[in-house]
């Protein structure tokens, strides 16, 4: 079976004597410390000690044996004491470390196995084990735990302890269970887990529970260790009327040079029962403001109960009590056989009440129908109010108060609500556990619609219907449409605009041509205020022919020539606006006469005011001028005559008649020797001359 393990403290005034303890390994019998020390109650049967091992010192000493206080200022009154040393060593004063041994004295497998920590390897192991029946459901004992390893500057406090255990099993079964733990935790006492800071060396661990460093030049010191834990109790739920095995265990660890001791308190193995555990502050668990705990004492051959709180006796004798207010309850359960059983809690109540506030988150709809997409934590602040320490941690769909079953919200962050002005249920938690409700009404703003908003292609190179918007631009048109004292902000999707997630910061750049929509997000206060698609249009400017150069003839001066604006489309949709060499003309018509040469660029604007601009270069063309003519003799009667021609035109060239025929090259060969006239001309007729 599963042994619940339940481990609380106490803590004993301590009165100062100037004796130590004494200490005795011949007086009783394993038996007898098992059944008439330690136990002495009719109230466990059937304790049977199965197995004792200590260290071998000839027959004039044992590891194990009976203590008595002896009037020192010992907590325990008597008991019996495990020790990985000579018994005669454990009595007070500190005087001296002990690191006592034995021949043969081995370490202990099963110690070993359930502190399961590789570097724990057990020698000189006193081990008492014994059988037990209990009519109950709990037992307990109450232990301190004493060791040379505890040294008050030395950091070997911080790494180094002796292994001890109180191992727990029903009979037949394989595996035990530790009980000697730190309280309320599973960490097995050693010195390495409940000491004070080591200043220089290591911080405090489970402080609390370590009782004091024992001063060596004291003679009053009870017990010749150097330090102590309070006095800690093992508690363990077992099964009534099944026998059970437990095996005490003390073991020096890695080595012999220091030694420890275990000491039981006399007839403190106890029937006891679980009222669970402590309800403290301290311990980040109390009951919460306004509420009650049921403890409840459950013990199947209880014949009688009776409560005490802060040791005074209440009136209530069921098994179960009612608690409304702080305390240290305690419940004495008569058994059937006459015996008694105890448990004990300590319950505390917080006393900061949490209140929520009744809250409503409102949230923008894109489309008027009330309902949207919510994140609901938006609104903690305002259901927290001024409580500190409070965190709303779910949501509900019913109210968990009258609902015990109702339906948690998963999806918190990106809720949908279902209907109109839904109602929701917020819970929060403060750090010490306690739970509050509170509604939330899910309400959604008026839609708010903004009308399209054209923007002009404005890639000169390529018009696909894509661009790239400046979105002050965009604010500045809408302007007019939004309500004053709202913050913008723009989304690709509705989901992105109510979750504000993934921005769009400075431009936009539309996927789909030639119209797109981008969402408004408008905000008040921090919270939406309104949500609106708006449709973007991409409107092209008109379709032009390619820039161009355009040859004037000098000697046509001063005579005009038309240029075209290029415009593709119907004439009527454009105006037009004219400049030369970047200078404007104040000429705006379709087409212009000009004499003057010059890159001349034409702005063509459509009714929804997108342009585009054309070049036309006007160049000079002067007439030819022949400079030179070379001749070249190839081979007899066979010449290669090349024109030389001053000019900027594009000529062609004769070298038989003025009518021709003409040829592209300045260059003729095979001419015979003979008389020629050469004749060039500009193919666009800007002169001649031969």
């Amino acid at each position: 079976m599963s042994l619940k393990k339940l481990i609380v403290f106490f803590c004993f005034p301590v009165w100062v004597f100037s004796q130590n303890i004494t200490v005795d390994s011949q007086l009783f019998t394993p038996q007898q410390l098992i059944e008439d020390v330690l136990v002495d109650s009719n109230c466990i049967s059937n304790v049977q000690v199965t197995n004792f091992i200590g260290g071998d010192f000839g027959g004039v000493d044992q590891s194990y044996g009976y203590f008595n206080a002896n009037g020192s200022n010992f907590p325990f009154e008597e008991g019996i004491v495990l020790s990985t040393g000579m018994l005669q060593n454990v009595p007070g004063p500190n005087s001296e470390l002990n690191g006592d041994s034995a021949n043969d004295w081995e370490g202990d497998d099963d110690l070993e196995e359930i502190l399961d920590n590789p570097n724990t390897i057990t020698l000189n192991a006193t081990i008492l084990e014994f059988t037990f029946e209990s009519i109950a459901s709990e037992v307990r004992f109450r232990y301190l735990f004493a060791s040379e390893e505890y040294q008050a500057t030395n950091g070997q406090t911080c790494t180094f302890s002796d292994a001890f255990g109180f191992l727990i099993r029903e009979q037949g079964t394989d595996t035990f269970e530790n009980i000697a733990l730190v309280p309320g935790t599973d960490i097995p006492v050693a010195v390495t887990t409940v000491h004070p800071e080591i200043p220089g060396e290591c911080e405090a661990v489970n402080e609390f529970f370590f009782d004091t460093f024992n001063d060596a030049n004291d003679p009053n010191v009870a017990i010749d260790f150097n330090g102590q834990t309070t006095i800690l109790e093992a508690r363990t739920l077992i099964e009534p009327n099944v026998t059970y095995e437990v095996k005490l265990v003390i073991a020096d660890a890695l080595d012999v040079i220091l030694d420890s001791a275990v000491f039981l308190e006399a007839g403190s193995f106890q029937l006891g029962t679980d009222l669970g555990e402590d309800r403290t502050i301290l311990g980040d668990n109390p009951v919460c403001f306004g509420d009650s705990i049921t403890l409840s004492a459950d013990e199947p051959s209880a014949t009688a109960f009776q409560w005490f709180q802060n040791g005074n006796i209440l009136p209530e004798t069921s098994n179960e009590l009612e608690v409304i207010e702080n305390g240290f309850y305690e419940v004495i359960i008569t058994l059937g056989n006459g015996c008694e059983a105890f448990g004990e809690i300590t319950i505390e109540f917080d006393d900061t009440p949490v209140i929520l506030t009744n809250s409503s988150l409102n949230q923008c709809d894109l489309n008027g129908d009330g309902l949207t997409q919510y994140n609901l934590f938006d609104a903690a602040e305002l259901i927290i109010g001024n409580l500190e320490n409070v965190e709303i941690t779910t949501f509900f769909l019913e109210n968990p108060e009258i609902n015990p079953n109702a339906t948690e919200i998963t999806n918190p962050e990106v809720f949908n609500n279902t209907i109109p002005n839904q109602i929701i249920y917020a819970q929060g938690v403060s750090l010490l556990g306690c739970t509050a409700i509170a509604s939330l009404t899910l309400t959604t703003g008026e839609p708010l619609f903004i009308s399209n908003q054209a923007f002009c292609d404005n890639d000169q190179d390529r018009f696909d219907g894509i661009t790239t918007i400046n979105l002050s631009t965009l604010t500045s048109q809408i302007q007019n449409e939004i309500p004053a004292n709202t913050t913008i902000s723009y989304f690709l999707n509705e989901n992105d605009a109510l979750l504000e997630i993934n921005e769009i910061d400075t431009s936009f750049t539309n996927s789909i041509s030639f119209e797109d929509t981008i969402i408004l997000r408008l905000s008040e206060n921090d919270e939406c205020a309104f949500l609106s698609e708006i449709i973007i249009e991409i409107i092209p400017p008109a379709l032009l022919v390619e820039n161009e150069v355009v040859d004037y003839c000098i000697i046509s001066f001063p005579e005009v020539i038309t240029l075209e604006s290029g415009v593709l489309e119907n004439s009527d949709e454009f105006t037009y606006s004219w400049q030369l060499d970047t200078i404007e003309l104040n000429l705006f018509t379709e087409t212009i006469d000009v004499n003057e040469s010059g890159i001349y660029t034409v702005t063509v604007t459509n009714q929804n005011g997108c342009s585009i601009t054309r070049d036309i270069e006007v160049q000079n063309i002067d007439p030819p001028t022949i400079i030179d003519i070379i001749t070249e003799e190839i081979n007899d009667n066979n010449y290669a005559v090349t024109i030389v021609v001053d000019g900027n035109g594009s000529y062609e060239y004769s070298i038989e008649s003025e009518f021709g025929p003409y040829q592209d090259s300045s260059v003729f060969s095979n001419v015979t020797p003979g008389f020629y006239t050469i004749y060039v001309r500009d193919i666009n007729d800007c002169g001649t001359d031969s």
